[in-house]
Formats: structure tokens, sequence, C-alpha cells
């Protein structure tokens, strides 16, 4: 039959941050060694997708690791994804394009009041 371990630490249960693994040491002794939680993908947040070029790491372990672990050197690089970036620049470029035809449309309009008005004075 296997050796029973015990836990090391204070905390008595077998909750998700009290994990362990049980490690024959050197000397021959099963020993309970505790696990760490693994660390999820940071996701984009339009999409949801695991952001690429950005380590998986705890929350608190972010502090702890260079600028180049935490982002992608692009606008919106730790937080959004590549696809959305460019959705979003596009969708300001039609934006603005679209305010631009607009403008133009409304001097149309004017002009063409303005040489309505003209004919009409002219015919009288």
């Amino acid at each position: 039959m296997a050796d029973r371990v015990t836990y090391r630490r204070r905390n008595p249960y077998n909750t998700k941050s009290n994990k362990i693994k049980v490690v024959k040491t050197p000397g021959g002794v099963l020993r309970a060694q505790h696990v760490k939680k693994i660390g999820t993908r940071p996701k984009c947040g339009d999409c949801g997708i695991a952001l690429p070029g950005v380590s998986s790491l705890r929350p608190r372990q972010y502090a702890n690791v260079s600028k180049t672990h935490k982002t992608v050197s692009r606008a919106y690089g730790g937080s959004r994804c590549a696809n959305c970036v460019k959705e979003r620049v596009v969708r300001a470029f039609l934006i603005e394009e679209q305010k631009i035809v607009k403008r133009v449309l409304k001097e149309q309009a004017e002009k063409e009041k303005k040489a309505e008005k003209k004919a009409s004075k002219s015919k009288k």
C-alpha cells in the first residue's frame, strides 16, 4: 500500500489553491510538494481569442516580468488582437470618409439652391 503524505502548509483542505504532488526525495521519503496554479492566456477584449505573443502568467507575476512579455509592439498591443486592431483602423477610416462625403453632398445641395434662386430671380 502507498505511503500517505500530509499537507505542509496550514490549509488542511483539498482546494484549488492547495493542490499537491507526491514527490520522492533523494532520501527515499515521499513528500507533498505544493503545486502553483497555472496562468491563463490573456484574451482579446473584443473577440475573446488568446493573445499571441503575450506570456500566460498568474496576475501578480506580470509585475516581475519585462514589458516584452506583457505586450506586442503595436497599437493596443497587450489587449486586442491584430485582426480587431485592423478592423478598428478600417472602421475609423470609413467613418471619416463618410463625414467627408456628407460634407461634399451638403455643399453641392447648397450650390444647387443658390443656382435655383438666381435662376428664379432672373426670370422675374
